[in-house]
This record gives structure tokens, C-alpha cells and sequence, in this order.
């Protein structure tokens, strides 16, 4: 058996064992790395000595790990007081929790693109679709160069909803900017 780490001799260096000053730093963090790991084998084994006596019952962990209770999604601070900058940050939401899509409205498993989410989160006048479209497609010209690209287009040309999402939520700030 071992003596444990408290009571192992030190042994001095003599002149038959390099000094510490002659070995390189990385032999030094091998040796370092070797006697550490020596001594947390050593002090696992006496833990599992020490505590071998001690009765306990096994956790279930059905018991113990629960997971969070589906309440969907967190609710929407209001972040804009103007009408077409809160349709769009609600439309940015919308994009955000119900998913991205190309080529629809609306997909199958419920997912919408940009006109798509603006349309689903109007609330009663109708003609804040038109204003918050038409701050949408200033924001995306301002992004893009090309001056005849549409909202569908722009949506459409995306492989995935990563920049017509960013898109929706600066069209957001450009309306609060305005004061719309």
C-alpha cells in the first residue's frame, strides 16, 4: 500500500537529478500534470474507503429531474408605443416563434414569411399592413443596392430566416425612429 500524499518523503535534489531550472516548461507541466493526477487517484480511493460503510438508497432520477412546464411562449414586452413599429415587432415575433418561410404566406406546419407574420398579427385596421409594408421594403433597400426588389422577393431569395427575420425587427426601429 501507499503512504498517502501527507506522509510521502520529499525527496531533495541532488546532483545526480536535474534541476527544475534545467527542464523546459512543458516537461515541468508533464511532471506537475503526473503527480496530480496521482494524487486525485489517490484521494478518489480514499473517498470511496472512508464512505464505503455508509447505507444509502438509490435516487431515482424521475424523481429528482423534472422538466419545465410547457407555458408557450413568453409573452411580448411592448417595446414600441407608435402602431406600425409595435405590427412589426409583433411581426418579428411572430417570425421568432412560429418559424420562417419562403414562397408562402403561410406553410403547412405554420411557419410565415415576412407579409405572412404582418398579416397574422394585425389587430383591426388594416391599413397598418400597407404602412408597416412600406417601412418593411425602406429597410430592405436600404440593406440591399438594387432598388426593384419587393418584401416577397427579398423573403423568396433566402435559403433561410436568418436575414428576413434581422430584416423585420430593424424595420421596426426605422418606424419607431419615424414616429409611426
Amino acid at each position: 500500500m501507499r503512504p498517502s500524499p501527507a506522509t510521502t518523503p520529499t525527496i531533495p535534489a541532488t546532483a545526480g537529478t536535474p534541476a527544475s531550472a534545467d527542464l523546459t516548461l512543458e516537461t515541468r507541466l508533464a511532471l506537475i500534470d503526473a503527480a496530480m493526477t496521482l494524487r486525485l487517484e489517490e484521494a478518489k480511493i480514499a473517498y470511496e474507503v472512508n464512505t464505503a460503510h455508509i447505507d444509502t438508497e438509490p435516487t431515482i432520477l424521475d424523481d429528482v429531474i423534472t422538466g419545465p412546464v410547457d407555458t408557450g411562449p413568453a409573452p411580448l414586452p411592448d417595446l414600441y408605443p407608435t402602431p406600425v413599429a409595435a405590427l412589426l415587432q409583433r411581426a418579428h415575433h411572430r417570425l421568432l416563434t412560429a418559424g420562417w418561410c419562403s414562397g408562402a404566406l403561410v406553410d403547412e406546419d405554420g411557419a410565415v414569411c415576412m407579409l405572412g407574420a404582418i398579416r397574422a398579427e394585425i389587430r383591426g385596421d388594416r391599413g397598418l399592413e400597407a404602412d408597416a409594408a412600406a417601412v418593411l421594403l425602406d429597410a430592405i433597400r436600404r440593406h440591399c443596392s438594387n432598388g426593384d426588389t419587393t418584401v416577397p422577393s427579398f423573403n423568396d431569395a433566402h435559403g433561410n430566416g436568418r436575414v428576413p427575420i434581422r430584416m423585420v425587427d430593424q424595420a421596426a426601429q426605422l418606424a419607431d425612429a419615424r414616429g409611426l
